[in-house]
């Protein structure tokens, strides 16, 4: 009886002193994007298990968040007697700094925590940070329906401007990716990241304009334009309650701040990537 022999072949990763090149990456990242979709679905699966209300708590908690800051700000603050509903501006911006807060969060550590499982399987360990920007989408395209919901019936008008929304979710999601690359891959070698990133973003939110208009703080208010947050919220405000200010330098400063961090983080997980698992 003659003998079968069969020639099994294995695909070795071979990395080596050099970064992968720029197009190459491209693809490689491209080949994943399959792993990427099942991470962002793990994540939000595991995120909400065993939760009655599911996805509701991603709305519900910056909804009483926003009307505990309406309350308070619109007596404490006198922005009662503004040009545009209060009530909608406070409720657009809560909702999306809500997702930026925490999916920015999130992806600052994702690299790291995420280990166990890139020791298993090879891929991309940049793809971990853009998970959580993407397992919280649907958590934020619920909140955007329910805040057009939500207008009426805080007496605000459902207008033309609700065309800008989409284009602040995208504006927001490249903000947050980018977010994402640069401080997950410095999380890999300055673990003090962690730490830094939660008390930004606690300082982060209160110098954004969200619960109250720039030109409220008078002098100071100019300033705020060149937040990189500013433009972002300020579009989704502008979409639910109306015209309030000067738009065009904020967003400009925004979309510039995006493309910078996405080219930074970029750059630095095609360098490093290779070398995250000597410091994991």
């Amino acid at each position: 009886m003659p003998e079968t022999q069969v020639n099994s072949q294995r695909n070795v990763l071979e990395v080596g002193p050099q970064p992968t090149r720029l197009l190459p990456w491209f693809r490689e990242f491209w080949a994943y994007r399959e792993v990427l979709g099942i991470l962002a679905r793990k994540d939000f699966q595991t995120k909400y298990k065993r939760a009655s209300f599911g996805i509701v708590w991603a709305v519900l908690l910056p909804m009483i968040q926003a009307a505990v800051f309406v309350v308070i700000f619109s007596r404490v603050g006198q922005f009662n007697h503004l040009s545009f509903n209060y009530s909608a501006y406070v409720l657009a911006g809560v909702l999306s700094w809500s997702y930026f807060g925490t999916s920015g969060l999130a992806a600052s550590t994702a690299i790291v925590d995420g280990s166990s499982l890139t020791d298993k399987v090879w891929f991309p360990r940049s793809l971990l940070a853009l998970v959580p920007a993407l397992s919280n989408l649907f958590g934020l395209a619920t909140s955007m329906v329910l805040l057009i919901v939500a207008l009426p019936i805080v007496g605000a008008h459902v207008t033309w401007r609700l065309v800008f929304l989409p284009v602040a979710i995208v504006l927001l999601l490249l903000f947050t990716a980018g977010f994402g690359l640069v401080t997950s891959a410095l999380h890999v070698y300055f673990r003090d990241v962690k730490f830094i990133v939660q008390a930004a973003l606690l300082v982060w939110f209160y110098v954004t304009p969200i619960v109250y208009p720039a030109h409220a703080l008078h002098t100071i208010g100019p300033y705020l334009d060149f937040n990189p947050m500013t433009g972002i919220i300020n579009l989704f405000q502008f979409a639910a309650a109306g015209p309030f200010g000067p738009l065009m330098r904020p967003i400009l400063v925004s979309i510039g701040v995006t493309v910078v961090m996405l080219v930074i983080g970029i750059e630095v997980t095609r360098r490093h990537d290779r070398l995250f698992v000597d410091k994991l």
